[in-house]
């Protein structure tokens, strides 16, 4: 795809965020747009946030399970970069207003003490490269009008980030075996998803191992002090003001989100 039409279609989405206003998918508009296009408008929209003053603070991994795989039509997972603008504190209410079609997922967070570049990297690497994990929501959001996506235009769109929240006990992830680590998510009181770590490239270990990987081929390293989402051990579910959700993960406690 020509370099014009890359910033047209990554300008478009930085307006969309800017505005809370949907567009139309870009495969509609670019049937032959391939997934190097959308990394390549996903490049372009996350400058434009940065050129605004923000910061990117870590990255995330999308599509982890076999199931949006599927639905998607892809077999392996996305990424997204995190920026500062994305991160709340645990207890803060999120504002539905600041989003356009929230869902929220649950999942496990590692916080970075050491570089982390691919090819190479193994899940022993990515342990001792992990200062600690941690419970986290990444509320994601779309900027493609009624979630209608494939996975070129996720992918477009910072693989569909919204915001997120951090809380939970912090421990190193040698301490357990995020594998076999049972997650319970709670909605209003209720149990939506239950859940654990082998869900996620059969194990939040492996999907970070994966994500080094494949920036590493692209000359992107996981940099410490970045925090890096390992993937949703759960469904999406939708959320408006007034829902509150509850994560909790064997051997790593609870976090909570609110929305109004």
């Amino acid at each position: 795809m020509e370099q014009h039409k890359i910033e047209h279609h990554g300008d478009a989405l930085y307006q969309a965020f800017l505005a809370r206003t949907p567009i139309a998918p870009l495969t509609d508009s670019e049937p032959g747009i391939t997934i190097e296009d959308a990394y390549r408008i996903q490049l372009r929209m996350v400058q434009r946030r940065i050129d605004a003053g923000e910061t990117v603070v870590g990255k995330k991994i999308g599509v982890t399970s076999q199931v949006v795989m599927q639905m998607l039509g892809v077999d392996q997972p996305d990424f997204g970069q995190m920026l500062s603008g994305m991160v709340f504190n645990e207890g803060e209410a999120i504002p539905v207003s600041t989003l356009i079609a929230p869902k929220a997922e649950a999942e496990v967070a590692f916080l970075l003490n050491r570089d982390l570049e691919g090819p190479g990297v193994t899940a022993a690497d990515v342990l001792r490269a992990t200062e600690c994990v941690m419970p986290c929501f990444e509320i994601v959001d779309s900027r493609i009008r009624d979630w209608k996506i494939k996975i070129q235009d996720t992918v477009a769109d910072n693989a569909s980030c919204g915001v997120l929240t951090l809380g939970g006990v912090r421990r190193s992830p040698r301490q357990l075996d995020l594998a076999l680590a049972g997650m319970v998510l709670e909605k209003n009181g209720e149990v939506v998803s239950t859940s654990c770590g082998v869900s996620v490239q059969g194990s939040p270990v492996n999907a970070v191992a994966w994500l080094a990987n494949t920036l590493g081929r692209l000359g992107i390293a996981l940099k410490a002090g970045e925090v890096i989402l390992s993937g949703s051990q759960s469904p999406l579910v939708p959320v408006q003001a007034g829902d509150s959700l509850r994560c909790s993960v064997g051997g790593l406690g609870s976090t909570a989100v609110r929305f109004a």
